[in-house]
């Protein structure tokens, strides 16, 4: 129960904040309704930005699930995995929470044809691209030593690679902290 009581903490204090509760004041603020589309364009933009939420929730429930069970922590970076985590979605791309969260912001514009909501989807994947390399990956390197950097070779920052990662043996340290 302690660990539910954990992860909707993260969420509600992280994700929902960017994806939800900004998205939401954006469109009230700039008097942005849900509605269809007027224009062939337009509905099609809609129609991308409805596809770009499934991969968007399923890469973070993911994430959030390998967290919890391979990680053993949450995504909050005041209680983070305690073991490094290297399966799941993990294997394609390092950080598929932000890819997650930025498939659902850029879905979110799309659907809604607002720019403010495109202006910020591109201030949150601008942040991560300073913040990640600047702030978190040293954390992950102090944390997890080598077999963070081993990993950090084999698997790109946000760009996912097009074939899963396969770490050489289970014993190399990749699932536990150092």
């Amino acid at each position: 129960m302690m660990m539910v009581i954990r992860h909707l903490l993260s969420i509600a204090a992280l994700p929902f904040v960017v994806a939800v509760l900004v998205p939401r004041w954006l469109a009230t603020t700039n008097n942005i309704p849900l509605k269809l589309g007027t224009t062939v364009a337009g509905i099609l933009a809609q129609g991308a930005g409805l596809l770009l939420l499934a991969p968007g929730l399923f890469l973070f429930a993911s994430s959030l699930r390998r967290f919890a069970t391979d990680g053993e922590g949450t995504l909050a970076p005041w209680d983070p995995p305690r073991r490094l985590v290297v399966r799941g979605p993990y294997r394609y791309v390092r950080n598929p929470m932000i890819s997650g969260v930025l498939f659902v912001l850029f879905g979110e514009a799309l659907i809604l044809l607002s720019q403010p909501h495109l202006m910020w989807a591109l201030i949150f994947l601008g942040m991560n691209v300073v913040v990640i390399p600047l702030v978190e990956e040293p954390g992950l390197r102090r944390r997890f030593g080598a077999s963070y950097i081993e990993y950090s070779r084999h698997v790109p920052r946000l760009i996912p690679r097009l074939r899963p990662w396969e770490p050489q043996t289970p014993a190399s340290g990749m699932d536990s902290a150092q």
